[in-house]
């Protein structure tokens, strides 16, 4: 069995389990594991409560494993402020059913940080498309969250020291929207960690039940 921590497509493969990312105000129904959350850049105030409330109510249902993506990123025009409050409303909901966060970040890993050492979070926290250096790497492992690798793994060579700096138990591997497959992702992250297929398939379930199925 292969785990894909995050893609927006549901293949309905027979040996992945997938979580697919899900928005409030598109749902859909039928799909067997999901996360659902308010990414950053589809902010609208307007309809704001009945995102949060729909994001509530799936969060008590056993098929919804994780709340995201949600997060935090400097590169749009939504004020931080409000990227903030409503990522902070997402971490409350996550932490109220004890689901995990898989979280989207993009240039706010600081702010990440802040917020995490101000009130710590009390859930799984999986960042999701990794694609940074070793320091920023590191602490984030040291606030105990995890780090989820895709695309950048397969596209940027750079990025084999920092995944390999990264603890055998604290990492996942996704898709996101790529059109590589996920047999693609664990092929090259098995390489870079000098593992054979089998171990990194035992090593990312036994990653998975950890997180998922506590």
């Amino acid at each position: 069995m292969l785990y894909n921590l995050h893609t927006h497509r549901f293949t309905n493969h027979p040996d992945i389990t997938e979580l697919v990312n899900q928005y409030p105000w598109e749902f859909v129904e039928g799909i067997p594991q999901y996360s659902i959350g308010i990414h950053p850049w589809y902010i609208v105030e307007s309809r704001l409560a009945s995102d949060l409330a729909t994001i509530d109510k799936k969060l008590s249902l056993s098929e919804c494993l994780a709340l995201g993506e949600c997060g935090l990123d400097k590169r749009i025009d939504i004020p931080m402020a409000l990227q903030t409050k409503v990522f902070e409303q997402q971490i409350a909901l996550a932490e109220k059913y004890q689901k995990p966060l898989v979280l989207h970040l993009v240039a706010a890993y600081q702010e990440l940080i802040a917020i995490h050492k101000k009130r710590p979070i009390k859930v799984p926290v999986i960042l999701h498309g990794f694609s940074k250096n070793e320091p920023t790497a590191k602490s984030l492992l040291d606030c105990g969250f995890y780090l989820s690798f895709g695309k950048y793994l397969l596209r940027n060579p750079e990025l084999a020291s920092v995944f390999r700096s990264v603890p055998n138990n604290r990492f996942f591997l996704e898709t996101d929207t790529v059109e590589e497959t996920l047999m693609e992702v664990y092929t090259k992250a098995a390489v870079i960690k000098n593992l054979s297929l089998a171990e990194l398939q035992k090593q990312v379930a036994a990653n998975w039940q950890k997180v998922f199925e506590k």
